[in-house]
């Protein structure tokens, strides 16, 4: 009988076989373990997260250390990929985009790999899927942490095309499915901690407040001003619950869809106030307000 080969894979230094076979798998848990919380530490974390979860059309430039041309962040690029490089006879530009078909768990580290392919990617290449493979360097390393954005929000796609762009019927038939599935959405300028987005879902509209405290700190805020029943955003609106995702808290609110999206900027920068005091307050929980926690803890939807 042969003798089993033994593996001749070179060792670390001061390593054993079991303690590499043992520090490799390590390895591997850790590349599946998601992120908590993937933006933390960039001062664009709520617009990431806004873009990347809630806003259908919307187009940033942002600077990418190593590259002289800004990058055009976006939401969605056609066929859902995950960047492209446009040619000089199409306009030319490098585009990234946060809503995509293929990625992995951890969203920090997939768009930090875009953005480092987009960088050497040549004009007309296009990548399809934003899977982080290890080989990205940190998004700390590719955005400044006190880097901002001011995206430009659109009611359409029809930024996907270029200027005197040669439409075939199939490209036209894409873009107006593409526009059809828009659902209104707009920017609510406010001076509130994270960003405020309204949306006309139909039946009614809503405001999506991505915010960027602490999660329990929120939450129990939330709950103390939900027990005065002070938690809305004036007539005719509601507080309807949270979205959880990426780490941070989205408090949403009900409102009428008649009432000027652009009407609300002051009423919450009223209640931002209160939430910012309410999150200093360390005084335990009265019973009302244990009671309006697990009202909206039960009801929290998480996204991802």
């Amino acid at each position: 009988m042969a003798k089993k080969r033994k593996n001749k894979e070179p060792l670390p230094e001061g390593m054993s076989r079991r303690q590499a076979k043992l520090a490799a798998r390590a390895a591997e848990r850790a590349a599946l373990t998601p992120e908590a919380r993937p933006y933390e530490g960039l001062a664009m974390e709520a617009d990431l997260v806004a873009l990347q979860e809630f806003v259908p059309s919307a187009v940033a430039e942002l600077k990418v250390e190593g590259l002289d041309e800004p990058v055009n962040l976006c939401t969605v690029l056609p066929g859902a990929v995950a960047a492209l490089v446009r040619a000089e006879a199409h306009g030319a530009g490098r585009y990234v985009a946060l809503q995509v078909q293929h990625r992995t768990h951890n969203p920090g580290k997939d768009l930090a790999f875009a953005l480092n392919w987009v960088k050497d990617a040549a004009p007309g290449a296009t990548l399809t899927s934003t899977a982080s493979d290890g080989s990205q360097p940190k998004i700390t390393d590719l955005i400044a942490a006190d880097q901002t954005l001011s995206p430009v929000e659109h009611q359409d796609f029809n930024w996907w095309l270029p200027e005197n762009a040669d439409i075939n019927a199939q490209i036209d038939q894409g873009l107006k499915r593409a526009n059809d599935s828009i659902v209104p959405s707009h920017h609510v300028e406010a001076d509130v901690n994270g960003v405020c987005w309204w949306v006309d879902a139909g039946d009614k509209a809503h405001i999506r407040w991505i915010r960027t405290d602490d999660e329990d700190k929120l939450l129990t805020a939330l709950a103390r001003i939900a027990a005065k029943g002070e938690l809305n955003l004036g007539e005719d609106t509601k507080f309807a619950g949270v979205f959880r995702t990426h780490g941070i808290i989205v408090p949403v609110f009900d409102l009428d869809r008649t009432t000027p999206w652009d009407s609300y900027g002051e009423k919450l920068a009223a209640l931002d106030k209160v939430i910012t005091e309410e999150i200093g307050n360390d005084a335990q929980l009265t019973a009302d307000e244990r009671k309006q926690l697990d009202n909206i803890k039960s009801r929290q939807v998480t996204i991802r």
